[in-house]
């Protein structure tokens, strides 16, 4: 019996430029279809309100989809991450890519079981393994945000927001988004 095929993040060099996003897990290559309005609005707000925060109180950065590269087997595309002044500066490569784990990593849920599978369990796995202090899966059709976060060596479900609740975290003091901000402008 052949052995499966491991994929390293030096062959995401070899993918074809189609839109479509190229993860690795494990060794392993996720490949997932350009997000759709839904998905890509609610990552924006998502962006804007951390943005927003980390502006005001200088403690970090949000950015959209950066390149993560946690390992040779290991080179994800977050939604949005926020990484905090301290551990930017010892996270960047030359190339511009994130070689530790952000703080906080936030993954809005595109349609399909793989999908959903890939943020869930690979993903929780992956930042919990690598140091993500809390993690948001955000789900934009349901209208609502599961959180993580960091007790001891894992990433721990907190707790599910709703549209009528504030997202609130001890990570980003003073940092406060209703929930439904998030998702009040999309169709």
């Amino acid at each position: 019996m052949a052995s499966p095929v491991r994929f390293r993040s030096a062959d995401l060099e070899w993918m074809p430029d189609d839109g479509k996003r190229y993860e690795i897990i494990g060794g392993e290559l996720h490949v997932s279809k350009q997000p759709n309005w839904g998905h890509q609005m609610t990552a924006s707000l998502i962006f804007v309100a951390l943005n927003r925060w980390s502006r005001e109180s200088e403690e970090g950065r949000a950015v959209i989809a950066p390149g993560l590269v946690l390992g040779d087997e290991d080179d994800v595309v977050p939604d949005v991450v926020w990484v905090s002044a301290s551990r930017l500066k010892v996270s960047l490569d030359e190339a511009g890519h994130l070689r530790a784990a952000p703080d906080l990593a936030v993954e809005v849920l595109s349609p399909g079981s793989a999908n959903e599978r890939r943020d869930r369990t690979l993903k929780l796995d992956l930042y919990s393994r690598r140091g993500v202090q809390e993690y948001w899966i955000v789900d934009w059709r349901l209208r609502q945000v599961e959180v993580y976060r960091r007790r001891e060596m894992a990433l721990e479900q907190v707790g599910t927001l709703r549209e009528q609740d504030t997202l609130e975290t001890p990570l980003l003091p003073g940092f406060r988004c209703p929930v439904t901000e998030l998702f009040d402008t999309l169709p």
